[in-house]
């Protein structure tokens, strides 16, 4: 994300969209009721003697709409902004859509609380991070996807070829990986390949890779895991495996956090979780880290909870639904904290 524009006093920042990742930032970011401005397509009405006037082509104009509804869709990058044209040349206090998408330009206005503020630092600095790319396989199948900053974004699997009279073992597994590096060639590799599963096939692939592309090789980072598939994906991650690569990026901040939360759940060291249990700890004060599901985030008792905790100078933090870990925070209520001390 390259933020082109703020104004303190208004309350507007405007931003270009850089990569799918700041759709998902955004998608956190704006909340029913914040005013979005942005280049769009208005079909015109064409005024006529009729009852009902004819429409017309559409035409670019640019708008500002209340918003009401935010959709965010990870598998065709592109993010939704509905709400009532409250600024622009035509068809006030009629609603519209906002379909933003990558090299967009946007401005948000509205009142920016801390957290936000930093997540809009964090997009801006993540865009200068390198992608890293997964191969996970074993002798059935292989999964290539990309470390996004909401989760793991499944690209392809490809499927080995079956075992008979047209594969003898050796031919199947040549066409096997044939077809993987056919994949990989076409995936925007980036930075890292971080190649993980189970068994023999793991290694046999990369002396496979050293043999056929000695570049892409040169970027492999390998680790074992007990299960393939996207599975054996956030096994490696939990597991913090190649640090170097992919550690300080947000998925693996927003696991750590959610397995130090675990581990404290499991050793009784101080923690709440669940809305009701939090409200009591962000209302005695011991909030220390905050952790919120983005499935929850809009709910008006939560965002209260937020406010609350950040005046106590504690620090919030969203997590992802899109990967494991947040999915085991949104198990136990959506909300859940680190504390200073326990409450009880």
């Amino acid at each position: 994300m390259r933020v082109l524009h703020r104004d303190p006093k208004t309350g507007e920042i405007k931003v270009r969209v850089e990569n799918a990742d700041d759709l998902w930032h955004l998608h956190n970011l704006v909340l029913p009721g914040d005013s979005v401005r942005a280049s769009t397509y208005r079909r015109e009405e064409v005024k006529t003697d009729k009852v009902r006037p004819e429409r017309g082509e559409k035409v670019r104009v640019t708008l500002t709409i209340r918003v009401e509804g935010v959709e965010f869709q990870p598998f065709s990058d592109r993010l939704r902004l509905t709400g009532v044209i409250v600024d622009g040349p035509q068809d006030l206090g009629r609603h519209h859509t906002l379909n933003v998408a990558v090299d967009d330009v946007l401005s948000v206005i509205k009142t920016w609380r801390p957290h936000e503020l930093r997540r809009i630092d964090e997009a801006v600095a993540a865009a200068q991070k390198p992608l890293v790319a997964f191969l996970s396989l074993d002798d059935e199948e292989a999964l290539v996807a990309q470390l996004r900053q909401y989760g793991v974004h499944e690209l392809a699997t490809i499927r080995a070829p079956g075992h008979g009279k047209m594969f003898p073992s050796g031919d199947a597994r040549s066409v096997f990986f044939d077809d993987i590096l056919t994949k990989l060639r076409m995936t925007a590799i980036g930075e890292a390949l971080v190649v993980v599963g189970p068994g023999f096939t793991r290694d046999a692939f990369l002396e496979f890779l050293k043999a056929r592309d000695a570049g892409l090789a040169s970027k492999v980072h390998s680790h074992g895991t007990a299960h393939a598939g996207m599975q054996g994906i956030h096994e490696a991650l939990k597991a913090g495996v190649g640090a170097k690569v992919f550690g300080d990026s947000r998925v693996g901040y927003e696991t750590r956090l959610v397995e130090r939360l675990l581990e404290a759940i499991a050793t009784d060291n101080p923690c709440a979780y669940g809305p009701a249990e939090v409200g009591e700890a962000v209302d005695a004060g011991a909030v220390e880290t905050l952790l919120v599901s983005d499935a929850v985030v809009r709910d008006p008792g939560i965002e209260e909870m937020m406010r609350a905790a950040e005046s106590a100078r504690g620090t919030v933090v969203l997590v992802s639904r899109h990967h494991e870990a947040g999915q085991k925070l949104e198990a136990l209520g959506g909300i859940a904290a680190l504390l200073r001390f326990p409450i009880k």
